[in-house]
């Protein structure tokens, strides 16, 4: 799951410098938005994963 949040962190700053580059302003802030909005949703699974790891560890 955390490899889709990166693949979709590179996608939204892409398109973000893509449309800065072509002076959509509202559109690179939409993108950089969704781009910070993956920061908070990437911790969420990586304490999630963290946690169902050692769950996992402490039953063998």
């Amino acid at each position: 799951m955390l490899c889709v949040v990166l693949m979709l962190n590179i996608i939204f700053t892409q398109k973000a410098v893509h449309q800065y580059y072509f002076e959509n302003y509202e559109q690179t802030i939409i993108y950089a938005l969704l781009n910070i909005l993956m920061f908070p949703i990437a911790l969420f699974i990586y304490k999630k994963e963290k946690g169902n790891g050692a769950s996992k560890e402490e039953k063998r």
